[in-house]
């Protein structure tokens, strides 16, 4: 378990091209074969990929800095089939996900393990502090509510699952939701926003290996970049915008950890204030 300190705004001036991607980027989640996780201060939040060969079951087990006898002792976790398909096993009882499909595992499990129908298929994770134990439950991917956002005059049309949320499967504090955008739209969360209660993580994939995503972050004034591949995340604290444009349309898990749950709890930013 890789672990990631929280920053404050002022140190974002002094970090150069390798320093925002060693605080902020998530590049190496996916490795066959293995669960990878990375453990930030920013909400005691955990990040994690799944990659488990057809045939092989991949156990989650728990790591020094959580202090704990079993992963889920005190916290909470999603899982998203980014890519394939697959099960995982909660306490003996097997969840079946298609891809995008999302399982919640609520505090206490004991045993989660991981298991893969072909070659390629891939598993997220995002794990938050919990206080309280919530059934395990699924999300199918074509039967959430999709909201439709944006307009092709600016590039950002696209469609918004809720997975983890206060009227979806219920959580201690966990949200999480997938956003995908329309041929021909690259633009995500602009205008922008931040969260000034809750740490958000993106995950962006299905873009094509030869593109990259421009993500923004920083204070609205004072804003960065980080270009960013298929399969990588991002981590942005709460003083941080967080958006971005690509150079080919893309899919992305948005997932939060904090001090509430409200969707709209934000506090937008005009994008004639971004500098």
């Amino acid at each position: 378990m890789q672990i990631r300190h929280s920053t404050h705004p002022a140190q974002l001036p002094g970090f150069d091209t390798d320093g925002l991607r060693q605080h902020y980027l998530v590049d190496d989640l996916f490795v066959p074969g293995e669960i990878r996780t990375v453990y930030t201060h920013e909400d005691r939040i955990v990040l994690g990929g799944a990659s488990p060969s057809p045939g092989e079951s991949l156990k989650l087990e728990s790591a020094s800095p959580l202090r704990s006898q079993h992963f889920l002792e005190r916290r909470e976790l999603a899982v998203l089939a980014i890519r394939g398909t697959g099960t995982v096993t909660v306490d003996g009882t097997e969840h079946e996900l298609g891809t995008r499909d999302c399982l919640y595992v609520g505090q206490g499990a004991v045993d989660v393990e991981f298991h893969a129908t072909d070659e390629n298929t891939r598993f997220y994770l995002f794990s938050t502090p919990s206080h309280a134990s919530f059934p395990t439950a699924v999300a199918r991917f074509d039967e959430v509510d999709v909201l439709k956002l944006g307009d092709q005059s600016t590039a950002n049309v696209r469609e918004i699952r809720k997975f983890v949320h206060a009227d979806g499967i219920r959580s201690s504090q966990l949200v999480l939701g997938v956003t995908s955008l329309a041929p021909g739209s690259v633009w995500n969360t602009m205008p922008p926003h931040t969260h000034d209660r809750r740490t958000e993580c993106y995950l962006y994939f299905d873009l094509p290996e030869e593109h990259r995503v421009v993500h923004l972050c920083g204070e609205p004034q004072n804003t960065r970049n980080i270009l960013v591949r298929n399969e990588e995340a991002v981590i942005s604290p709460s003083w941080s915008v967080h958006s971005g444009a690509g150079t080919h349309s893309y899919t992305f898990v948005w997932a939060m950890g904090g001090e509430n749950q409200a969707y709209d709890d934000m506090d937008p930013v005009a994008v004639t204030e971004l500098r």
